[in-house]
């Protein structure tokens, strides 16, 4: 084994969770969830199952109620029937020796009233994301594409206070669903970002305006999730300081995330998932400021964004990192930690089967073995 890889292999304890490698399969939209109700189904069990070797897989983002979703076709965790699902998925992942968390996710106005029986999205404040469009069931053409998100509306105090208390049941059911945790979605434009950013958050309640007020949904939502899940080892907070995704950005974003993960640091969640920009010419992330975030948060800090395993074992040498996300390489190498091993070749994933469809493009890529041995 070349010593460039040897850091992943290693394992590692995540709160009482033995990782057996340092390899994260993050959060990826499929939409393929069952219809009527947007249930996890037995291909999606199948899928996470052939990826069960990653030390830690998160499932793709799931709501946490009607009005949080905001693509077509993806799973919820509200209804007895969504909860029996993700059991399917969670009993499948364990019996290949894996562990999973789900995402809990509201996309705030990152919707289109299609998705929302015509309701209208809802944010921090009502500010559109012009030029953000999400995936419909049904586009201008009549088929399933992108729509211009659309235009929402301002929560209310009280709806606040009912969105959280909607994270907290969605985590007290993501445990009944059989998972090993929740990761809360807190970056790349969604509703907590919504929040916390100081371009999309124009309140001038005690939820805006401060750095204070716009990190106090963030905590609310942090702690609730410690709550419904029990145990704050079972939490995990996704952020994203520079993506600058889907419209959101913040004027002092060292500043903004260094104080957001003092405060996940004194809550206690067992881990902070970094989302670092991955497109090209995308704004980099200092090591300065990674190391930032070292100093003020004590658990487990995760990096995903176009890594390498060179680049991933460069990450965890100099220690600013515990663990590393590898995004879609997991979509078409079901077997990545053992590609990434022996230095394997990756195949390239289909990128026309990412949203919506069957088993093409979810779960009939081979493994590394397979394509090895097989005729001509």
């Amino acid at each position: 084994m070349s010593d460039i890889k040897a850091p992943l292999f290693q394992p590692y304890k995540m709160g009482d969770l033995e990782l057996p490698n340092r390899i994260v399969m993050p959060p990826m939209t499929r939409s393929r969830a069952s219809q009527p109700g947007d249930v996890a189904n037995a291909l999606m069990a199948e899928y996470y199952a052939q990826r069960a070797s990653a030390g830690l897989i998160v499932g793709e983002g799931t709501w946490i109620s009607p009005l949080g979703k905001g693509y077509a076709w993806t799973p919820g965790i509200c209804t007895p029937e969504q909860i029996a699902g993700w059991r399917i998925v969670t009993d499948a992942v364990h019996a290949a020796g894996g562990r999973i968390f789900a995402q809990l996710w509201h996309v705030g106005r990152l919707s289109h009233i299609s998705l929302l029986n015509g309701q209208s999205p809802v944010s921090s404040s009502p500010v559109q994301a012009r030029g953000v469009n999400v995936f419909v069931a049904e586009g201008a053409d009549g088929k399933p594409g992108f729509a211009q998100a659309s235009e929402p509306r301002a929560l209310s105090i009280a709806e606040i206070h009912a969105i959280v208390d909607d994270y907290r049941q969605a985590a007290r059911n993501a445990m009944e669903a059989g998972f090993d945790g929740v990761e809360l979605h807190a970056a790349n434009g969604y509703l907590v970002n919504q929040f916390i950013d100081s371009q999309a958050n124009s309140r001038t309640d005690e939820y805006g305006g401060s750095l204070e007020n716009r990190l106090r949904f963030l905590d609310e939502v942090a702690r609730a999730l410690v709550e419904g899940t029990g145990d704050a080892n079972r939490v995990g907070i996704r952020l994203a300081p520079l993506t600058t995704l889907n419209g959101c950005v913040d004027d002092d974003p060292e500043t903004t995330y260094t104080a957001a993960a003092k405060l996940l640091g004194e809550i206690g969640v067992v881990y902070i998932h970094i989302a670092e920009a991955d497109w090209e010419q995308a704004p980099d992330m200092p090591v300065a400021f990674k190391e930032r975030l070292r100093a003020v948060y004590p658990g487990t800090l995760i990096y995903a964004g176009a890594y390498t395993a060179e680049r991933a074992r460069k990450a965890l040498s100099e220690g600013w990192a515990d663990l590393i996300g590898f995004g879609r390489p997991f979509v078409s190498n079901p077997d990545l930690p053992e590609r990434l091993r022996n230095g394997a070749p990756l195949a390239p994933h289909d990128a026309a089967t990412l949203f919506g469809g069957d088993a093409h493009g979810m779960t009939d890529y081979p493994t590394w073995e397979e394509t090895k041995n097989k005729p001509g």
